[in-house]
């Protein structure tokens, strides 16, 4: 029988695309009117005193050690460590819903939720895959994929792991998209679709030719009555190396595509701020006609998820990155890192362009952080092992004939001494 609670939600998004696209726990979750509610009413209203959250406060102020305090003197002890809300810091996820809207000027006349804060974007996938990925509901993703995707589907969720061939030609394989999509919606009436640019491992982002034919795709497909759970991992969103590459997530084109498709966008300053381990994240819910009440139900279902796991993200984390949003130098010092990545895949781009290798053909890439090697008539796992024990550099096999190169963490003038000992490492297995 369902808690009253998560009963009161479901009945708020009768008859919309969540409704149908819910997992088991999506269907049972909710956000408790226990101490974290009541501690929110009392943190209000309680003028006398504020006896609900368990934190040491002396004079209404959190207490802090002054051997933590003293690595960041500019953060208060409520910046530092006090508890943040469930959903996140208000001021945080305003201010992330304004940077959105900047990055996706098409967003602005759009109706999505407030961006809830979550503890990385690993999370963001996790709790989206809770509420929506089980055993009767598959999750469809390209081919390569990050394993990441595979081990939170069927390992956390026992759900099913679909792929479609990512690649073909040297091109985005669109057919192998559609066939996948439909396939998928002819079997189960629904898709829970992710999608994410730049790609992890290829570093590939589409043009926007290839954003219009995806979105023609699900549309149609949302038309035939499918429902579609579209997920977007934005993790490493503006980081373009190409100008023919779509400037804007595919997340603001799907959001009000159609009824049937609920979007989540799952993006964070982990990589696009250079913030690797603050392990924040956030993740917004669209749906082309969904009311501010069935956002809202949703968010709190995304915060009975939070709560019933890490129970909120971390207070530091949120408030130096909110911080920092402030300081007139940013963007500024944000470039000159893009621009760091941006020679490397130029000196990536011209070596690959400029040699060949039987046993190696690259995937196509243009942006993010890595490109992928598939590799011909060698073992990816063998080549890797060769690499690290005999040349001394780490790659990683992404599945038996796929190797992906992170660009991003190799010094500019070792790229061409790296590239040569994988081609050389290549041709050896190759020939042996």
């Amino acid at each position: 029988m369902l808690n009253p609670l998560a009963q009161e939600l479901n009945d708020i998004l009768k008859g919309t695309s969540a409704e149908f696209l819910f997992s088991d726990i999506g269907k049972r979750m909710y956000f408790p009117k226990g101490i974290i509610a009541q501690g929110a009413e009392a943190g209000k209203n309680a003028s006398l005193a504020n006896g609900t959250i368990g934190t040491t406060v002396v004079n209404g102020t959190p207490v802090i050690l002054p051997s933590i305090q003293k690595w960041a003197p500019e953060l208060t002890s409520k910046e530092l460590v006090a508890y943040a809300p469930t959903a996140g810091i208000p001021a945080i996820r305003e201010e992330w819903k304004k940077c959105q809207i900047k990055k996706n000027p098409s967003l602005k006349n759009k109706t999505t939720s407030l961006p809830v804060v979550v503890p990385g974007l690993t999370a963001a996938l996790s709790y989206t895959m809770d509420l929506f990925i089980d055993e009767e509901k598959p999750l469809l993703s390209p081919k390569p994929s990050w394993d990441n995707y595979v081990l939170i589907a069927e390992a956390r969720r026992g759900a099913e792991f679909h792929q479609f061939e990512m690649f073909k030609d040297g091109k985005l394989n669109l057919e192998s998209f559609e066939n996948a999509v439909k396939d998928e919606a002819k079997k189960y009436g629904s898709v829970r679709l992710i999608l994410n640019f730049p790609q992890n491992p290829s570093g590939y982002s589409p043009t926007s030719a290839e954003v219009n034919e995806i979105c023609k795709i699900l549309k149609e497909c949302a038309e035939s009555g499918a429902k579609l759970l579209v997920i977007s991992d934005d993790a490493y969103f503006g980081l373009n190396y190409e100008d023919t590459i779509e400037k804007e997530s595919i997340f603001a084109h799907i959001c009000d595509l159609h009824e049937n498709i609920l979007a989540i966008k799952a993006d964070g300053p982990t990589k696009e701020d250079f913030a690797w381990g603050f392990r924040c994240g956030f993740l917004t819910f669209g749906c082309k006609g969904y009311t501010d009440n069935q956002y809202d139900a949703l968010v709190k279902k995304l915060m009975g998820i939070i709560r019933s796991s890490v129970s909120c993200a971390a207070t530091p984390s949120q408030n130096i990155i909110l911080k920092s949003f402030t300081d007139q130098k940013n963007e500024s010092e944000k470039l000159e890192f893009r621009k760091i990545l941006e020679r490397r895949y130029k000196k990536v781009r011209s070596f690959v362009d400029t040699h060949t290798s039987n046993a190696l053909t690259p995937l196509p890439f243009n942006s993010g952080y890595f490109m992928a090697f598939q590799t011909n008539g060698i073992d990816a796992e063998k080549m890797r092992i060769k690499l690290l024990s005999e040349k001394g550099i780490g790659i990683i096999a992404i599945d038996n004939n796929t190797l992906r190169v992170a660009f991003s963490s190799l010094d500019e003038e070792k790229i061409e001494e790296v590239y040569s000992k994988i081609y050389e490492v290549a041709d050896e297995l190759s020939y042996a």
